[in-house]
């Protein structure tokens, strides 16, 4: 029988230096090609029984067959980075102006390794795996785009599963693994507001409309929207991460937009 747990562990560093040179070279939303060719070249190399990637389709998909009959598991992993600038000091730090702060460079190499050990261990696999490598997902436009693309066909699956790294929550050691049953993450909604008003000099405020402190209004008032709206048993969050106003210190702008 396949020794899943010692393949792990003896794929441990090669997990470690494609985590980091994907660290190293982090690409946003759809433009990942880098990033795309590294995976895709891995892939062939374990020698993955199909690649889909290209000519239009989003995404890399990947089957391995096993060699003993069964169902289709999916198993997704994201692979995009952020547009902001690295600066942890890492040897192995972004300096192309984007950056891995969500994990995904982790979950594309954990992947990798997952596809490692399943093509070694197909005489013992039942079913068949499909890997999924989603880019775009810190937008939310990769995975509608992948399933538009026929992800969910050829073949069908009968269930998928993922996960994320466990830096964003406390509690977590190296090496531990956290479930529940239900739901566990929110889905996520985004809203994009412009406040128009009529700009003018700062000196004379009374002349103008000014949208930034409307703007600031509303960034505060939304908070009332979980505090005041919804159930103190439900789940919800609104974050207002970009406000987007003015040119100059002493002018006030004739609109501004807040993103959340």
């Amino acid at each position: 029988m396949f020794d899943v747990k010692k393949k792990a562990q003896e794929l441990n560093d090669q997990v470690i230096r494609w985590r980091r040179t994907l660290h190293a070279n982090p690409e946003v939303g759809f433009n990942t090609a880098a990033t795309e060719k590294l995976i895709v070249e891995e892939l062939e190399k374990m020698g993955a029984d199909e690649i889909r990637h290209g000519n239009g389709m989003r995404g890399i998909v990947a089957l391995i067959k096993g060699k003993k009959p069964g169902k289709v598991l999916g198993i997704r992993a994201d692979y995009d980075a952020l547009n902001m600038t690295e600066d942890t000091g890492l040897p192995f730090a972004a300096s192309n102006g984007n950056m891995h702060a969500c994990g995904h460079d982790a979950h594309a190499a954990m992947l990798l390794g997952t596809a490692k050990i399943l093509t070694e261990c197909r005489d013992d696999l039942q079913g068949t795996v499909k890997l999924i490598f989603q880019p775009s997902e810190e937008d939310g436009k990769g995975a509608p785009a992948m399933i538009e693309d026929g992800l969910f066909e050829n073949p069908a699956m009968d269930g998928i599963i993922g996960l994320h790294i466990g830096s964003l929550w406390k509690g977590f050691k190296a090496g531990e693994a956290g479930y529940r049953f239900g739901a566990l993450m929110a889905a996520s909604d985004w809203f994009t507001v412009t406040f128009e008003g009529k700009g003018g000099h700062g000196a004379t405020p009374h002349l103008t409309i000014d949208p930034v402190a409307m703007a600031c209004q509303a960034v505060n008032l939304l908070q009332l929207v979980v505090s005041r709206e919804t159930s103190p048993l439900d789940s919800a969050v609104i974050t207002v991460g970009t406000i987007q106003g003015g040119t100059m210190p002493n002018i006030i702008a004739p609109s501004c937009t807040i993103r959340g």
